[in-house]
């Protein structure tokens, strides 16, 4: 038995989009080095994207789905963005996670530590720890702000 032939633009497209979905943009950088001849990855990309394959607003919501129990609305931003999505896909996504953010961040928190802080160094790595993950600021100030009173 000798070696299998090398797979198609297509093959290779489909074996990416087999695992996960991705962002035309993204499938573009990844076989932009297997394309043969100028041309034949768009017209492959715009096959794949008539038939259903390539979705750019599914690729948006996957990302949301995976993302959001663990991360802000600012890094999974960050995250679209990098794949290469619309703008308008990206504001759209980042306004829906907007109104879960403090709920998130709580969630997050008291997984993490599930107490209030009890010194300033702890409060600052509580602090840190959250707006690593991508939280604002001010969403961060209200969740340590609530722990606190709990305790109080």
């Amino acid at each position: 038995m000798g070696p299998r032939p090398p797979l198609s633009l297509k093959g290779r497209a489909l074996r990416l989009l087999s695992g996960r979905e991705y962002s035309r943009a993204e499938l573009e950088r990844k076989l932009r080095p297997h394309e043969e001849e100028p041309g034949q990855l768009r017209r492959v990309l715009d096959d794949l994207q008539a038939k259903g394959f390539i979705d750019d607003q599914r690729a948006a919501d996957s990302v949301v789905h995976r993302r959001s129990g663990k991360l802000g609305a600012m890094r999974i931003r960050q995250e679209l963005q990098v794949k290469g999505l619309s703008d308008d896909l990206v504001r759209q996504a980042v306004a829906n996670l907007q109104a879960t953010e403090f709920d998130r961040a709580r969630a997050i928190w008291e997984r993490k530590f599930g107490a209030p802080a009890v010194d300033a160094a702890a409060r600052a790595k509580q602090m840190r720890f959250l707006v690593s993950r991508g939280f604002s600021g001010e969403v961060v100030g209200k969740v340590l702000k609530g722990a606190r009173e709990t305790i109080d």
